[in-house]
């Protein structure tokens, strides 16, 4: 569906959360650790370029949400889980990167694989 000029107050008022009632089983849980897939999509992701193919920690399960992915393209609701996984500075960027910096990426099921056993 798509957000018509007539929505945006009723948006702005109330939040408009992407969130649904479905109970699903979650792939990870909080203190797994996850690698974010390295695809590269010729069309929308919410999927960060610079943490495709690096190693995060699952922080936060917020629940089960719709795919943006999927919905952009007109293919339905995909509801999955999304977690919020923290990504160390030196993952990213290499030792140069300061021990201390982190970021925290909110990230879909699908975004997502398990590292290790």
């Amino acid at each position: 569906m798509a957000v018509t000029k007539d929505m945006i107050p009723i948006i702005v008022k109330t939040g408009a959360s992407a969130r649904v009632a479905e109970d699903m089983p979650a792939s990870f849980k909080v203190g797994d650790k996850v690698r974010a897939k390295n695809i590269n999509p010729t069309t929308h992701t919410r999927l960060p370029r610079y943490v495709r193919g690096k190693v995060g920690t699952i922080l936060m399960d917020h629940g089960v949400f719709v795919t943006p992915d999927t919905v952009a393209h007109g293919l339905g609701e995909h509801p999955q889980h999304l977690y919020n996984v923290v990504f160390h500075g030196d993952e990213l960027w290499g030792g140069n990167a300061s021990g201390k910096d982190t970021v925290s990426i909110d990230l879909w099921d699908d975004y997502l694989e398990k590292v290790g056993s």
